[in-house]
């Protein structure tokens, strides 16, 4: 099968040759969209296709994507930022998983959006390649996603989001506040995304209201569990830490505790000097079931460094020497040139370890 790879772009003439010179390895068709660079943008595009369209923009990134989308030609169709990479390998996996999609609608992949050096420790699914005559479509303003249905392909060929400069701050939370100015309701998706952005931008009182209102209405369980954890962080940024944990245990009613809920738990234990019950969660951390392959957002420092760390310290103060050892060479098989692991090889080897 022929595929189409779609972006829509302004002002990316740092990243977008990065990024086009991976996606001309297994492309059959490569359509750009601007939405009104005044850089080099439009130059570097020109020199990978000459399917090159201009968009006004009109605060829709869905609308932009449906109009990349609405140009392509070939059997498949795959969206892509241009702050995006692929290594070689996940190229060749892309070229292989053209032909294994007939019988599939859509193809789920990774997303790796944070990164410790190469490594990734902040990775999510999303609806990435689709059936170009099944007419999947954009939703959303903002944080736009296709509703994923129909046959799904989970492929393990990863995408790397690498970002080299920030977004306006603002935009997002500008762009949904307008929305709500003009008179319509926000569903369930976009109110989970408004609370994140004003946490995100400090308005913690503001968040908290929004996050309260979205636990108790409609909304998909993954992002009720994200709320949260959101809610947990805001309630403890304005110091009303009993709402914060209460906050977080209310995540024990939607799904099981992932690594991140769990680690939290460890570190207030810990600070309440309740050392066993501390190890309690921490090794629960290590064990939890943190929900990758439905699309729940993973970071992975939380699943396994963050967890072996504190339990070195943990069975350290405890005085068990041997477990607090074995749990820093856990932790250094993830990150070995970590500044903490090395500073415990060191207070080991004065032990005698």
């Amino acid at each position: 099968m022929t595929l189409s790879v779609c972006l829509i772009v302004k002002d990316e003439q740092e990243v977008l040759e990065r990024c086009l010179s991976c996606v001309s390895k297994f492309a059959d068709e490569i359509v750009i969209v601007d939405t009104g660079s005044t850089d080099q943008t439009v130059k570097i595009a020109k020199d990978f296709t000459d399917k090159l369209y201009f968009f006004k923009w009109c605060d829709d990134f869905s609308a932009a994507r449906n109009f990349a989308f609405d140009r392509a030609s070939k059997d498949l169709l795959m969206w892509l930022d241009a702050d995006d990479i692929i290594t070689d390998e996940n190229c060749l996996k892309i070229s292989e998983l053209k032909n294994s999609l007939d019988s599939y609608d859509m193809a789920v992949l990774p997303y790796a959006t944070a990164f410790d050096e190469e490594k990734p420790t902040f990775i999510y699914n999303r609806e990435r390649i689709f059936k170009r005559d099944k007419n999947y479509r954009f939703l959303g303003e903002v944080h736009e996603a296709v509703v994923p249905c129909g046959k799904i392909y989970y492929s393990d060929a990863v995408i790397y989001h690498k970002k080299e400069k920030e977004n306006e701050p603002l935009r997002n939370l500008r762009i949904l506040q307008r929305k709500i100015a003009s008179g319509k309701q926000l569903n369930a998706r976009e109110e989970f995304y408004y609370g994140r952005e004003l946490l995100f931008n400090a308005m913690y009182r503001e968040a908290i209201a929004v996050f309260e209102d979205f636990l108790n209405g409609e909304g998909w369980f993954v992002n009720k569990a994200e709320a949260c954890i959101n809610l947990y962080q805001a309630y403890k940024a304005i110091g009303e830490e009993d709402k914060a944990i209460s906050s977080l245990l209310h995540s024990f009613t939607i799904c099981p505790p992932n690594s991140q809920v769990c680690c939290i738990l460890g570190e207030y234990f810990l600070n309440k000097g309740e050392l066993n019950y501390s190890v309690y969660w921490y090794e629960t951390a290590l064990k939890a079931d943190n929900g990758e392959k439905i699309g729940c957002f993973v970071n992975a420092d939380y699943c396994a460094f963050i967890p072996y760390m504190q339990l070195c310290v943990l069975y350290d103060r405890l005085g068990d020497r041997e477990k607090a050892y074995a749990c820093n060479l856990q932790a250094g098989k993830i990150k070995p040139h970590n500044a903490n692991y090395l500073s415990n090889v060191k207070y080991f080897e004065k032990l005698g370890f």
